[in-house]
């Protein structure tokens, strides 16, 4: 549901819900979701009323990194189905109304993608070699990595290798698994390679391209040491040196020349995982990114004080570039609102609570796939978790699994509809009870999480011509209420309490996250509630 002005493009306020495609939906019974599996299911998305439908990694893959390690940028991993299938999803999409955005991986290859292939079997100093970022082993300290750099899995980001021909060993880069070597972005072939590629997938017709680490592809020239603490303060990540390095703007500024100029409104999409506002707000610059993820609201504690600076922060620093935020409070990599917000009935009410604040917010919203059903994060077993994490941190780390268990679509069945009856089991394990959640019990139940996802898209719709233009004013309310106006005709207030609180000034209600009613223009707001209002 776009809520931009009029004239506008649908990316600057719209919707997009966010597909993990191994765990959406199973057409043949593998267990793992495919391609097929969201072409027929994207009616429950229109019907959600979302703007665009973001698609994981679906290319070739050994799957070291569920995905996001790479093998080939223009094929589908054939347990995904084919570039057929892919084809007769964005026909299926664009029928729906619903526009199709893409991943794409730009910071590292697979290890199995022919260039590395190459690079291995090729000498120090060869072309094949300056594509990835190696370095020489030193003679006086040979198991001494160039740097203190440490993988985001565990470990350090270095991993040694034997050079051919009995050549010296190198090091090369990997701030990911060893799997996922990082690419040597200020080599020329590399970026006219993704040029390419970017071309290539929007000449197939997909509307966006959603860029996995966007802040990390150039590295400090002098490789430098990251200090201790490197991954202890995330909030001051963009001062580490292989983060947000200023030849990355140079970049997008090319891109974005390149897609503006493919017509149908067509978007790049950065992961931005910075947390310094202003930082952040430069890669939405006018000639930049289309747009990029806001994480701090995901990041945010259950505080009014918190949300209240983070929503203003970010909303000041996007006003400074004209630029508006793409909210976020789930996604694959994180564990879902309902367990990070107190877990079962409390973590649920936070969740609907929250959602009805996200959506309230200038800018646009993405949904991960679920959390229009309130789903938990699942407690898997051991022997089930398929992070990289788990194994790279001597198995101390339990990793993102727990938010990518497929899905429930009905209330029965081996596998909750996710895959047809008598299939394999699904890649992952669904709990007991998962049916409980599912689309088919919650669609009937109108007081439901999938049925208040439904009616805040829908109302935000409708409200768009009224409220698009306006930024938020705050209201002066209770300490642990975050309350503002849009407009003269729509008000948002949620109270992060554990008590009743009063918000005087409030005429009719629109919709709440339970059911609410005021009494001559106040209200009584329960604990963990938000309220869509309009202002008297």
């Amino acid at each position: 549901m776009t809520e931009s002005a009029p004239g506008e493009p649908w990316w600057r306020g719209g919707v997009c819900y966010q597909v993990y495609v191994r765990s959406f939906a199973d057409s043949d019974g593998d267990g793992i979701g495919d391609l097929p599996g969201v072409t027929a299911r994207l009616p429950h998305l229109a019907s959600l009323g979302v703007d665009a439908v973001w698609l994981t990694p679906f290319y070739p893959s050994p799957m070291a990194d569920g995905g996001y390690d790479v093998a080939d940028h223009r094929n589908v991993d054939p347990a995904f189905g084919t570039l057929a299938d892919f084809d007769a999803l964005i026909a299926e999409a664009h029928k729906l109304g619903l526009r199709v955005v893409c991943d794409l991986v730009p910071n590292h290859t697979s290890d199995r993608h022919p260039w590395f292939r190459a690079a291995l079997v090729a000498p120090p100093g060869s072309a094949a070699r300056r594509r990835y970022v190696f370095r020489p082993v030193d003679d006086h300290d040979p198991d001494r990595p160039p740097n203190d750099w440490r993988s985001a899995f565990g470990g350090s980001a270095w991993r040694r290798v034997p050079s051919p021909h009995g050549g010296p060993d190198e090091w090369y880069l990997h701030l990911f698994s060893p799997e996922q070597p990082d690419l040597n972005w200020d080599n020329p072939e590399v970026p006219a390679e993704f040029r390419k590629i970017i071309r290539w997938w929007l000449d197939r017709g997909v509307d966006g391209l959603r860029i996995d680490m966007a802040h990390a592809l150039f590295k400090h020239p002098d490789l430098v040491d990251a200090g201790p603490g490197q991954h202890t303060d995330f909030r001051r990540n963009h001062l580490m040196p292989f983060f947000d390095q200023t030849p990355v703007h140079e970049l997008y500024r090319q891109w974005r020349t390149m897609v503006d100029a493919v017509p149908g409104e067509r978007a790049l999409i950065g992961e931005v995982c910075l947390f310094d506002a202003d930082r952040h707000a430069r890669y939405v610059r006018p000639d930049e990114l289309h747009q990029a993820f806001t994480f701090e609201l995901l990041e945010c504690d259950w505080s009014a004080p918190t949300l209240q600076n983070t929503i203003g922060r970010t909303l000041e620093a996007y006003r400074r570039v004209g630029a508006r935020p793409a909210w976020v409070l789930n996604s694959h990599d994180a564990t879902r609102t309902v367990t990070r917000y107190g877990g079962g009935e409390r973590g649920l009410r936070r969740a609907r609570a929250a959602a009805l604040l996200m959506l309230a917010l200038p800018g646009a919203a993405y949904i991960y796939q679920g959390e229009e059903l309130g789903l938990p994060q699942v407690d898997l077993p051991d022997e089930a978790l398929r992070d990289p994490i788990w194994e790279r941190s001597g198995r101390t780390v339990r990793g993102r699994d727990g938010s990518r268990v497929p899905i429930p679509w009905a209330v029965d069945g081996d596998t909750n509809g996710f895959s047809p009856e008598g299939a394999a089991p699904p890649w992952l394990p669904q709990p007991d009870g998962w049916g409980t959640w599912s689309v088919q019990r919650q669609t009937v139940n109108l007081a439901s999480t999938l049925s208040l996802y439904r009616a805040a898209i829908r109302m935000r719709r409708e409200l768009a011509r009224d409220i698009a233009a306006h930024e938020l004013t705050w209201w002066d309310a209770a300490p642990d209420m975050v309350a503002f106006q849009r407009g003269d005709e729509f008000g948002c207030a949620l109270n992060t309490s554990d008590r009743t609180a009063p918000l005087t000034g409030v005429g009719r209600v629109l919709l709440a996250s339970v059911p609410v009613q005021p009494a001559d223009g106040t209200l009584l707001l329960p604990p963990d509630v938000a309220v869509w209002f309009v202002p008297t």
